[in-house]
């Protein structure tokens, strides 16, 4: 009788805590019930009931995607099933998605007692990877529903979109009441998000066993320095496309948003600040000045693969159009340094599908009339993996920024690395495997991809989501397996 329910042989073990560049040993896994049981070198074939050949490949935690957007553009039943999917093409194991109530997502405002369980309904059964949420009070009574959905959801993390105050998804907002379903009384501003800032950090004073876990995240952009730039840019006939629309959404919107942000965190004692998919090298600096200034504010610091990846002339089109945009190819560079000065935490996709006809308007050359945002979870563990080996990034570091940083941050205590009594989430990575990113090959539904064209040098093999091989041999295998994570319990 087999003692063990599978067996992962001859696999090169990257775990985050060794050595930088320290060569990964060659080992076999053990997992019984969605647990690493055992990490160790010549384990017997004959006690595992299912026997996978590592090959020799390397296997990486599986990857925590701490910035997602399930639902956003599409049906969320449908969006968690296809997204899912691609998030494991790219050894995503587990996924942390944004919601909030307003306009896209459900299309509906009110509190969240009565908004999130319908999130949590549609969601469920339909996701090939682990999810959790992270949610945005958007109005004063859902700040008063944080204890409740922390002790009854398990939901630690809470986000402020700082440019929605007159700037919508996608540009200018006449409306701000009407894109946010809010009450009308209420405004979405900085008032407003002192007083998130100071019901998380209430929370967190109230219920001290999920204290260490609970953080608020920004999307750091000042909609006043917005709305100014685009209107310039858009009298500017030299300026087109994504360059374009990184002018009308400048750098230090980013570093202004930054300082005030981490401001009202010194002002609030909230400690834990999480600030999100930082785009250039002006929102670095501020972020690291903040750090500097505040010491007693627990910043980390998120960016994306898709502004490490592509610049405003690389992207391809103005599908690359997002939030905060893709930059100059100085900007690139210097996140790239700050990546290997250790001073970012983590890398994410920011995976929102939108697809082809409701990305583009009737003019695709627009960039002022697309939509925002674009997936990208297929691409994130390949596309760090290989670009980071030719800059010099260990394997090792990448395990920590894609794995163990936002495992550990998110109160996702059984993820992030390959040992015992951990969640058996892995992805088996080639590291010399060169490829081309082609649309038509992802699992997604968009349909096209700002990284069209690009060439990869590391591939994603095969993605175990707690014992589970959810993708082998280029599919996606099974019924969806993922579970709703309620953290802090």
């Amino acid at each position: 009788m087999a003692t063990t329910e599978l067996l992962i042989t001859d696999v090169r073990v990257v775990r985050p805590d060794d050595p930088d560049n320290a060569t990964p040993a060659t080992t076999d896994i053990a997992v019984n019930d969605g647990t690493i049981v055992r990490v160790a070198s010549g384990q017997s074939r004959e006690d595992a009931a299912t026997v996978v050949d590592g090959r020799g490949l390397l296997a990486f935690p599986g990857v925590v995607d701490a910035h997602q957007h399930w639902g956003i553009y599409n049906e969320l039943p449908a969006d968690t099933r296809t997204e899912s999917r691609a998030s494991a093409q790219g050894g995503v194991t587990t996924a942390l998605t944004y919601m909030r109530t307003g306009q896209y997502y459900l299309n509906k405002g009110g509190p969240y007692r009565e908004f999130f369980p319908e999130v949590l309904s549609a969601a469920s059964g339909n996701a090939y990877v682990d999810y959790a949420f992270h949610l945005t009070p958007m109005m004063s009574q859902h700040i008063d529903e944080i204890p409740y959905l922390v002790e009854e959801h398990g939901v630690t993390s809470f986000k402020i979109f700082m440019f929605y105050g007159s700037h919508g998804l996608h540009g200018r907002s006449a409306s701000q009441s009407e894109f946010l379903m809010t009450p009308p009384e209420e405004r979405y501003d900085l008032a407003h998000f002192e007083f998130v800032m100071r019901g998380v950090q209430a929370a967190r004073e109230a219920l001290p066993d999920y204290a260490d876990h609970l953080s608020l995240s920004l999307h750091c952009e000042t909609a006043e320095i917005m709305t100014a730039y685009t209107k310039l840019v858009e009298q500017d006939p030299s300026l087109s496309g994504l360059r374009a629309y990184s002018r009308s959404r400048p750098p230090h919107s980013e570093g202004l948003a930054v300082t005030i942000a981490s401001y009202l965190a010194h002002e609030t004692g909230l400690p834990n600040i999480n600030l999100l998919h930082l785009s250039s090298e002006k929102a670095l600096d501020a972020a690291l000045r903040m750090a500097k200034t505040f010491p007693h504010v627990d910043f980390r610091r998120e960016i994306t693969v898709g502004h490490l990846l592509a610049d405003v002339d690389t992207a391809s089109g103005i599908g690359g159009k997002v939030n905060p945009p893709l930059r100059e190819r100085e900007d690139v560079e210097a996140l790239w340094r700050h990546v290997l000065a250790d001073e970012v935490d983590w890398v994410v996709s920011d995976h929102a599908c939108c697809k082809d006809e409701l990305k583009f308007g009737e003019d695709r050359d627009d960039v002022f009339v697309a939509k925002s945002g674009f997936g990208g979870a297929e691409y994130l563990l390949p596309g760090l993996v290989g670009e980071g080996a030719k800059r010099g990034l260990s394997p090792q570091r990448v395990a920590k920024l894609t794995s163990w940083n936002p495992a550990r941050r998110y109160g996702l205590l059984t993820k992030g690395t390959i040992a015992e009594g951990y969640d058996a989430d892995i992805a088996l990575v080639d590291p010399t495997a060169s490829w081309t990113v082609r649309a038509a090959d992802s699992e997604s539904t968009q349909e096209y991809t700002p990284f069209e064209g690009f060439d990869m040098t590391a591939r994603v093999t095969d993605t175990f989501v707690r014992g589970h091989h959810v993708f082998a041999d280029g599919k996606i295998q099974g019924d969806p397996v993922g579970r709703y994570l309620a953290r802090g319990r």
